[in-house]
């Protein structure tokens, strides 16, 4: 194949398969309902092989992805497809985009291996698999999109596909985070949209590979003024990217997403479509506003609210799922601290000495110091540790709701006491995200505290204790981490099970078969907990074994990924190779033993202060306020309640505006008729009484009754077409016609 047309289909094929495997599972009548003539055998043979299917359709975008890079190689090519959307698409394939494509690949085919068990038992199953398929095109076409015009175009489709995985179950729990999910995504696109068009006014490209140029000439010709819109140009577009990621305070949907979202797309949600978000924030940072002080500092803020906010809800958070997907967000705070700091230590170009451009790029790759490339090569081997640890950390929390079909803590407690396999792959996705050396998350955490640490030894006075408190911070987020999955791992591995009475199980139960139901459960529970008996299927087992293993070799193994993958994703960090290191050194495992001193201090405030006395036994209780939830607290309220108002009052206002000049105008015509029409009967009555002596004085002349007539009528027609929406609607529509009109005549 040509190097075009595999491009194209590593795009394309997921589409195509998802049309195949919906009509290879769909039956118009299925079995079970009225109707139907197909058997139980023929049934689930039906659906055995729509499942075969699905997984044989990744794979083989596996096989095309595997002769896209021996057929393009490192260097990558580029496709530009005209028509498409008015400006055409773009598509890249090399370095970062090969590298994220691969990990993209391989979060999916993990997913549709462990899904096939997972979704045995679920309803939608045709409909799930059908947008699967359709989101792994719609995630490979952002990652390997040549433009930002592209990547909106995928993002978008991304949004809309993955939402049918929120709101799978159809729950009135689900149904509204898939609405605050598709809410966030649908703004957070708009507002991008605008930013990518202004973007596109002041730089005059939106190629990705155009951009870093584009930008310095810019920022070096631009005055106050246009700095400021680039600026603001740079704040939208990372509104919807940032949306995307769960950054604060745009992270509202994920809390909500990822509990009520089946496992496998909970995985996908937390590991690979949040960095979607993060891959244009990557653009922005390193394309636009590499060195740009203010850029780095809002960044940087944004990166530790983020950071330090997530592992806060984790600690206070008493659900599985929830739990893992606020560390979601913290994390994602991790890597955006890493994308400031990599913008704060690159020199600022656009301050030498009246260069040109050209010159002011020679000059700023000069200095992207080693300091600058440790928090770039940390940035991006988080993003890839990330999408790791939540595809084994989401697996086996859906291997647990498979049996009990609960997240609570206090009702999955105990249940992989036995489960040694389980047990095991859920502790290297812990150790793995707590930063524990030896695991794959050590190495990148490490990488970006280096360049905070570095950053700090730049600055003196103020700036220098703001970025020490950072570091503090970045300290305290990471052991806030390494405390709440020690809170996970005991108390489904360690912890006995909570020894439920008949009396409790009756507790807030309606019926007999509900209490019958929860006591078996329970039961179950117990022996599955005590005896080990209960296997996750081999395919399962597979697709949680691979990621680990990653996971533990690249973390004793740290040169595959300094040594190579930061190198091969230095197309978009342009920073330097790392030319020496000591990741094992003293005063990095420092780093990590006071992360560790602080996640044991922080577990104590759990069993102290977040478990009380239940029945003679801690139970697990979520202390965080209610209150503090922002889509109840502002978001909600905004855009339902105080946005509507503004605007019925500004429409109220344009109302009141033109009754006002109405009114004016009625009043000034009444007030000409009145004269005039005084005016004419002065006249006739003079002549009449000059020529015809017995006119009576009180007598209107007819001309002059005909005028009073038509002038009341009119006067009253009027009043009634004032008293009517349509009348206001008129005057609406000309005040924005006129509007319109000033936009595209001003210059």
């Amino acid at each position: 194949m040509e190097g075009n047309t595999l491009l194209i289909s590593l795009i394309l094929w997921p589409f195509a398969s998802a049309v195949i495997c919906y009509l290879a599972g769909w039956r118009r009548i299925p079995y079970g309902c009225p109707g139907s003539t197909e058997s139980e055998s023929e049934a689930k043979a039906r659906k055995e092989f729509r499942n075969i299917l699905v997984i044989g359709s990744v794979f083989l975008e596996i096989v095309l992805y595997v002769l896209a890079i021996l057929s393009l190689g490192k260097n990558g090519n580029t496709l530009h497809v005209d028509k498409i959307c008015g400006l055409g698409i773009n598509l890249y394939f090399g370095g970062f985009r090969t590298v994220y494509a691969g990990v993209a690949l391989l979060m999916w085919s993990m997913t549709a291996l462990f899904s096939r068990e997972y979704f045995a038992h679920y309803r939608n199953r045709n409909r799930y698999y059908f947008f699967f398929l359709l989101t792994l095109g719609a995630t490979l076409g952002v990652f390997m999109s040549g433009d930002l015009y592209t990547a909106f175009i995928f993002f978008e489709i991304m949004s809309f596909t993955s939402y049918t995985w929120v709101a799978h179950d159809e729950k009135p729990g689900a149904m509204k985070a898939a609405g605050t999910y598709l809410a966030v995504a649908v703004i957070g696109g708009l507002v991008m949209l605008m930013g990518i068009m202004m973007l596109y006014h002041k730089l005059g490209t939106l190629m990705i590979s155009e951009l870093r140029e584009a930008a310095a000439a810019c920022w070096l010709k631009a005055k106050g003024s246009d700095r400021t819109f680039i600026f603001v140009s740079g704040i939208c577009i990372l509104f919807g990217f940032g949306a995307k990621a769960g950054m604060f305070p745009l992270h509202i949907w994920l809390p909500k997403a990822h509990p009520v979202a089946p496992a496998p797309a909970s995985a996908l949600l937390s590991g690979i479509l949040t960095k979607s978000g993060v891959y244009g924030v990557l653009i922005l940072c390193f394309e636009i506003f590499s060195g740009n002080e203010s850029w780095g500092v809002l960044m940087l803020v944004l990166g530790v609210i983020t950071m330090f906010t997530g592992a806060v809800l984790a600690v206070f958070s008493v659900d599985l799922k929830r739990t893992l997907a606020c560390s979601s967000m913290s994390q994602i705070g991790f890597i955006l601290t890493g994308c400031a700091i990599s913008v704060l230590l690159s020199e600022t170009y656009y301050t030498t000495t009246d260069p040109s451009a050209s010159d002011a790029i020679a000059i700023y790759l000069e200095f992207l110091t080693e300091e600058t490339a440790l928090s770039a090569a940390g940035t991006v081997l988080y993003m890839v540790n990330h999408s790791l640890f939540k595809l084994v950390l989401f697996m086996c929390a859906g291997a647990i709701y498979m049996k009990l079909h609960k997240l609570d803590l206090n009702e999955i407690r105990g249940f992989g006491r036995g489960n040694k396999l389980l047990m095991i792959l859920f502790g290297v996705g812990a150790l793995g995200i707590m930063g524990v050396p030896l695991f794959s998350g050590y190495i990148s955490k490490t990488l970006i505290h280096e360049g905070i640490v570095e950053y700090a030894h730049e600055l003196t006075g103020a700036a220098h204790t703001a970025v020490k408190v950072v570091e503090y911070l970045f300290l305290l987020s990471g052991g806030m981490t390494v405390g709440y999955m020690i809170k996970l791992f005991v108390a489904i591995f360690i912890e006995k099970p909570v020894q439920k009475t008949e009396a409790h199980l009756a507790k807030g139960t309606n019926t007999s078969k509900e209490k019958q139901t929860e006591k078996n459960t329970h039961e179950e529970h117990e022996d599955h907990a005590e005896s080990g008996k209960w296997k996750i299927s081999p395919l399962s087992a597979i697709a949680l074994i691979i990621p680990a293993c990653i996971i533990v070799v690249c973390g004793i193994i740290p040169s595959i990924y300094i040594d190579n993958l930061s190198v091969y994703m230095s197309d978009i960090t342009h920073a330097p190779e790392i030319e020496h290191i000591s990741i094992f050194s003293i005063e990095n495992l420092k780093g990590f033993a006071i992360s560790l001193t602080i996640g044991l201090l922080v577990y104590l405030f759990i069993r102290k202060v977040l478990m009380k006395e239940e029945n003679g036994r801690k139970v697990y209780v979520n202390r965080w306020p209610a209150k503090l939830d922002l889509e109840e607290l502002i978001y909600r309220p905004l855009l339902l309640k105080a946005l509507p108002g503004l605007f019925i009052g500004i429409f109220k206002g344009l109302i009141r505006f033109t009754e006002i000049i109405w009114n004016g105008l009625v009043k000034f015509g009444k007030g000409v008729g009145f004269v005039t029409s005084a005016f004419a009967e002065s006249v006739i009555y003079s002549v009449r009484k000059i020529f015809f002596k017995n006119l009576q004085e009180n007598k209107k002349s007819p001309l002059m009754e005909k005028l009073y007539a038509r002038f009341d009528a009119g006067d009253r027609v009027l009043r009634i077409v004032e008293a009517t929406i349509s009348y206001s609607i008129i005057w609406l529509m000309l005040g924005l016609i006129g509007t319109i009109l000033f936009l595209l005549f001003y210059k």
